[in-house]
């Protein structure tokens, strides 16, 4: 970092208070999204063919980063065949692609839940032309899966939470604990299609959270102090509505301060922030608030095959909507369930706590493939932003 960089970081604060100041009172600051940038998440407006309809809904799916890593080709009469953007991809922080899958997964289950919706059933093939390889270097072309549309679907209950799902990336009220019934019955939610490999637990117990509070803020800084998964994350934010607009994907920050201080030409992100620095310690302060005031916590275990990693995102959106149901937030806390080497020891240490077992060593071993805080947010979340439906159909 050269000297002029440090002297515009170093008095960051005061100029980008004083910014913050100028953009308020021109009416230019705003902490909601571009309403266009949102619109998925008024429904399937406009769409009446039934396969669009459903896609238009299976979109608005919790994915790794707001990637949406999704391909739909509806050209074969009444099939919808799902396959990964490799374009969309995190070969840093998600080597093998596990999180990418996880994603899809979710995906896949609201697209039956919405053809069931509209009175159609769905035969769902995983991996017609075989599995993609473990490493995510080595992907293919080769589809996740193919739905063959059939008559006779039924409405599922969570369907009505679709377009509600929110992913609350913000505090927890620290003065509203998770009741240990509000906790029982979001683990009692089942899927649809039941899924023996798969296993739903979690814990409200004041003695348990504190190590996973700390699991979550120690796995996050090595993330965040690891160049190249900062990077990764730092090349997908997108900044006020101008570039939330325009991306319509990845990790969009809205808030009037970061706002300023890219204005400022203070965030650069042509490599990771300088320690101390106003973007570093945001980076920081926002996980640490996040682990610190989870007021419980949520996972999702099983064997670690390329279907199991589909089937738990699958059971996981299902928690999802049903913990919007309860009036509960939802975030994943993912950093230490990342397979990179630097992640090792808090993978492993992920491992102790929710199984009391090593980490897994073959893909049939247990596997913790979802790690996420709950409790109830200060503030209501906003919708993530999505990309137009057509920018995902092959057709």
């Amino acid at each position: 970092m050269n000297r002029r960089n440090f002297i515009r970081l170093a008095g960051g604060g005061t100029i980008a208070a004083a910014t913050v100041g100028t953009l308020a009172a021109c009416g230019a600051v705003g902490t909601h999204y571009p309403a266009e940038a949102v619109e998925a998440w008024q429904g399937p407006v406009g769409h009446t063919e039934v396969r669009r309809r459903a896609v238009a809904y299976a979109i608005t799916a919790p994915n790794p980063h707001n990637l949406q890593p999704w391909l739909v080709d509806l050209r074969e009469e009444g099939v919808i065949t799902l396959r990964t953007d490799r374009e969309r991809v995190l070969p840093h922080t998600d080597p093998l692609g596990r999180q990418i899958l996880i994603g899809h997964g979710a995906f896949l289950e609201l697209l039956v839940m919405a053809l069931a919706q509209q009175g159609v059933a769905s035969q769902v093939q995983l991996w017609p032309q075989g599995e993609l390889p473990p490493a995510l270097k080595d992907w293919d072309d080769r589809p996740v899966a193919r739905i063959t549309l059939q008559p006779g679907g039924q409405p599922d209950p969570l369907f009505a939470q679709v377009l509600l799902r929110r992913t609350p990336k913000a505090d927890f009220d620290t003065t509203r604990p998770v009741a240990p019934e509000q906790l029982a019955c979001l683990l009692a939610s089942t899927p649809a299609i039941p899924q023996p490999r798969l296993h739903i637990g979690g814990t409200v117990a004041d003695d348990q959270l504190p190590a996973l509070r700390t699991l979550c803020w120690e796995s996050a800084q090595v993330e965040l102090l690891t160049p190249r998964t900062m990077m990764e994350s730092i090349h997908l934010t997108r900044v006020g509505p101008a570039e939330i607009l325009r991306h319509r994907d990845g990790i969009s920050i809205n808030t009037p301060f970061v706002r300023a201080v890219t204005a400022l030409g203070m965030f650069d992100r042509t490599q990771p922030p300088a320690e101390g620095s106003a973007a570093y310690k945001s980076a920081m302060g926002r996980f640490e608030g996040h682990s610190r005031t989870a007021m419980g916590f949520v996972w999702i275990t099983g064997p670690n095959t390329r279907s199991d990693q589909i089937q738990a995102g699958r059971a996981y959106v299902r928690l999802q909507l049903q913990a919007t149901a309860l009036g509960v937030g939802m975030h994943p806390m993912s950093q230490a369930v990342q397979e990179f080497a630097e992640m090792a020891p808090h993978f492993e240490r992920a491992h102790q706590l929710v199984l009391g077992q090593p980490a897994p060593r073959t893909p049939h071993d247990a596997t913790v493939q979802m790690f996420c805080r709950i409790g109830y947010p200060q503030t209501e979340a906003p919708a993530t932003p999505r990309r137009p439906l057509e920018k995902m159909l092959v057709t």
